[in-house]
């Protein structure tokens, strides 16, 4: 007879993956080497972008966790201590070097995989060669180091220049590495030069990568279901086929297990099973006796490791969100750069601010509360019994002082707020936040 599941809540799901993202205490730990690194190995991958009409995100998804830092401090870590490295892991990503080994074995199978670069490869042969032996020759080099070579085929390299495209193939096979930034711009060197350890680590074999990448995304979350993994540390090297595979014989072998989510709604199709480490099940049934999921306010990078799967989010917190910078300006409900806003375990609301960096000012266009916040009913999602609205209210007001002394803004302008009501306490909680930091 087939063992009965353990069953959890969902409020206990949602408590560890907080947990393991580092939010349960937020912008209370000092960064540090070995925070940092903690950090990021249990999370998987600290996500980079190229918007910065606050910071950039992974500036951001690092304020979250460890509130006011030094940014060249971060640089120093990652740039001359090595303890993070860029890849692709979920889009781009600084990674643990910890994590080195594994995401070796991608790079060396990345060019033997079928993708639509490959083509492209053929056809533009002398131009990785051409770049290789450049940045062999003289050093860290950026795309802009490179004069447009119109000889090459570009058609198939996404009508980008094929110098570009050169770099990006050669950084994902592992045959070069980021360097550096300038200005944010990437600038790579030889692997050898600049990850000399990742060069002598022994890759695991392909099998053995593919459980480490499973028990990975499944630690970062606490418990998922299978679409959850799909979604969480996509990058492009692991076929749906190939993870089931792997997921039925870590089944089988007992170091995963089922589980049952005791408030998961009814009539779900069997892929939405839920998982867990097994080595998980007895923090699991921590987290769910917990009386709250976290202790604190923060507002939350639109690409953090917490909202790499949206549906995720909405089935443990109740909070649907949607990155709007790809959304014409008159569809926009909650702005161009909304962050979310955590408190003390739930997902309350939104805030859409921007930095204006001559003028020292990060002006909060709009924030959004959720209904049931406004309302002062109880949250849609995990109960932790009655929220404080007020002290709410006086944690985002901090959070939002917070941001402003990590931008380098002096003032926080507040603009529209919804519902209304709130906007008189939300107002007065930001004053105070303000004067205590002057």
């Amino acid at each position: 007879m087939k063992a009965r599941s353990p069953r959890f809540s969902r409020r206990g799901i949602a408590a560890l993956f907080l947990e393991r993202q580092h939010l349960d205490r937020p912008r209370t730990r000092r960064l540090t080497a070995a925070n940092l690194t903690r950090f990021v190995e249990d999370a998987g991958g600290l996500q980079l972008d190229t918007i910065n009409v606050v910071d950039r995100a992974h500036h951001l998804t690092l304020w979250s966790r460890f509130g006011v830092y030094d940014r060249a401090a971060l640089d120093r870590l990652i740039y001359r201590r090595k303890a993070l490295f860029e890849y692709w892991a979920h889009a781009a990503c600084l990674v643990p070097a910890s994590h080195g080994a594994a995401w070796r074995r991608v790079m060396m199978e990345y060019g033997a995989r079928p993708h639509s670069w490959r083509r492209s490869v053929r056809r533009n042969q002398a131009v990785l060669e051409h770049v290789l032996e450049e940045i062999r020759a003289r050093g860290p080099l950026s795309s802009a180091d490179f004069e447009h070579d119109r000889r090459g085929r570009s058609s198939g390299w996404w009508d980008r220049k094929p110098q570009t495209r050169a770099l990006d193939y050669l950084w994902m096979t592992g045959r070069l590495a980021v360097h550096s930034r300038a200005h944010f711009q990437k600038r790579y060197d030889l692997l050898e030069r600049v990850l000399p350890d990742l060069v002598r680590a022994e890759p695991p074999e392909t099998e053995v990568f593919r459980r480490w990448h499973l028990r990975q995304s499944l630690r970062a979350m606490g418990a998922a279901t299978e679409s959850d993994l799909r979604m969480y540390l996509t990058f492009p090297g692991i076929t749906i086929a190939e993870r089931r595979h792997t997921l039925k014989a870590m089944l089988r072998e007992g170091s995963v297990r089922e589980v049952a989510v005791a408030d998961a709604g009814r009539g779900r199709p069997k892929a939405d099973r839920w998982l867990a480490l097994a080595e998980d099940l007895p923090a699991l049934a921590r987290a769910g006796r917990r009386r709250v999921a976290s202790r604190g306010t923060t507002l939350l990078s639109p690409f953090d490791s917490l909202l790499w799967h949206r549906e995720r989010v909405r089935r443990l917190f109740g909070y649907d969100y949607k990155i709007e910078v790809y959304v014409p300006a008159a569809r926009r409900r909650h702005g161009y750069y909304s962050l979310p806003i955590l408190h003390d375990g739930h997902l309350i609301g939104r805030v859409d601010p921007k930095s204006w960096r001559e003028e020292r000012r990060l002006e909060v266009r709009s924030v959004h509360f959720e209904p049931w916040f406004a309302a002062g009913s109880p949250p849609p999602a995990a109960a932790w019994g009655h929220m404080d609205r007020e002290a709410a209210l006086d944690g985002v007001g901090a959070a939002l002082v917070s941001l402003a002394d990590f931008v380098g803004a002096d003032r926080v302008t507040l603009g529209r707020v919804s519902p209304p009501t709130l906007a008189a306490l939300l107002g007065r909680a930001l004053r105070s936040s303000s004067e205590r930091r002057s």
